[in-house]
């Protein structure tokens, strides 16, 4: 092992015992994260919660759970059940958007200062 290799290696691991300093870029990326965080949690549990509703009307109708837990025509409320979770379904991304949009607005100002002090060096 020649002599760069071991001081890369040295540099490497004294890295992983220093005190990190947070950057700008650091700060940029956190506040991004906190513009998207909040859509992004609502898209996925709206999503999975309409997903779910979807799938109980559907195997409302397909299967026999009607019958055991004592309906006996469940077309109709499967149906109905099923059309409500597509619903829900469609319009995730439109109020996704509209969540990720005016938190966009809220935090532009902030985000162009900070991303304009990092570009300017």
């Amino acid at each position: 092992m020649n002599r760069n290799d071991k001081e890369f290696i040295a540099q490497r691991i004294r890295t992983q015992y220093t005190e990190k300093q947070a950057t700008e870029l650091d700060s940029l990326r956190a506040l991004d994260a906190k513009v998207k965080r909040p859509a992004n949690v609502f898209a996925y549990v709206f999503g999975s919660l309409s997903a779910i509703i979807m799938g109980s009307g559907m195997s409302l109708v397909m299967t026999d759970i009607g019958a055991i837990i004592g309906i006996t025509s469940t077309m109709v409320p499967g149906i109905a059940i099923g059309v409500a979770g597509l619903l829900m379904a469609v319009v995730n991304y439109p109020i996704y958007k509209g969540i990720l949009n005016s938190r966009k607005k809220k935090y532009a100002s902030k985000i162009i200062e900070l991303s304009d002090k990092i570009l300017s060096r």
